[in-house]
């Protein structure tokens, strides 16, 4: 008979050496790892297949459940935000009281994790104009296809991520994930800027025409950060242009 567990990991999230764990559930020796404190916490949960959570404080007496809440809620919130980031398709047990409170807290915070519309991704549009790097990403999330609204922190953070999702993509490879692409998108002269990526529609003999209708009608937001990232786009434009231009120079001159 296969093992039912094959490698088990334990968590201390205080940090407190010498907790002690009951493998009698185990139908098999297994290798067993122990991670404590938050610094570990990802390495303890990275590609694990089923999660479970007895974290906080048991009930004691004098204790309310809104006592239990207080303590605990915070406890498995972050516990589940980390298991979103590192095993997301994990089989997940929580056993943290109160449940009737903890249970909720996991799927709304795996649903702020995963969608934070309830929108399936193969389904969002969302334009990205600009450049390739910091700033100069633009996302505008007020063109969101299908229709959406956000909050001004949500927008905020989700234009951060985005912005960000180049370094991710980095990071990623060098930890040697094989199913991490890059992609971007084509650049147009859709502003004053000589070069500026926007969306463009692709045919048989290559760009048919460009999307000029992402930058009409943005947020104040959007517009804000548009101007905000030109001069940085455009210093780095003007920096490619000179290199060429010096390489074209010295190759004259020989």
């Amino acid at each position: 008979m296969s093992p039912l567990v094959s490698e088990l990991r334990l968590y201390d999230i205080a940090n407190v050496k010498g907790v002690a764990a009951d493998l009698s559930h185990c139908n098999t020796p297994s290798q067993v790892m122990d991670f404590t404190g938050p610094a570990e916490l990802a390495s303890c949960l990275k590609g694990v297949d089923v999660v479970v959570i007895p974290a906080g404080v048991p009930r004691k007496p004098g204790m309310t459940r809104d006592d239990l809440f207080n303590i605990n809620a915070g406890i498995v919130k972050s516990l589940i935000e980390a298991v979103a980031d590192n095993c997301p398709d994990a089989f997940i047990h929580i056993i943290s009281n109160p449940v009737n409170s903890t249970v909720p807290i996991a799927a709304e915070i795996l649903k702020q994790k995963a969608q934070k519309k309830g929108l399936k991704l193969i389904d969002v549009d969302v334009p990205v104009v600009g450049g390739h790097a910091g700033i100069t990403i633009l996302p505008l999330l007020s063109k969101t296809r299908p229709s959406v609204t956000f909050t001004d922190e949500e927008t905020e953070q989700l234009t951060k991520r985005i912005q960000n999702a180049g370094t991710e993509v980095v990071e990623a490879k060098l930890a040697g994930d094989p199913d991490v692409y890059e992609c971007t998108y084509v650049q147009s002269e859709l502003t004053e800027l000589p070069f500026f990526a926007s969306r463009v529609k692709i045919g048989k003999n290559g760009v048919e025409s460009i999307i000029s209708l992402d930058l009409e009608g943005i947020t104040e937001y959007e517009a804000n950060a548009l101007e905000a990232l030109k001069p940085e786009l455009k210093a780095s434009i003007e920096k490619g242009i000179e290199f060429a231009h010096k390489q074209q120079g010295a190759a004259a001159s020989v």
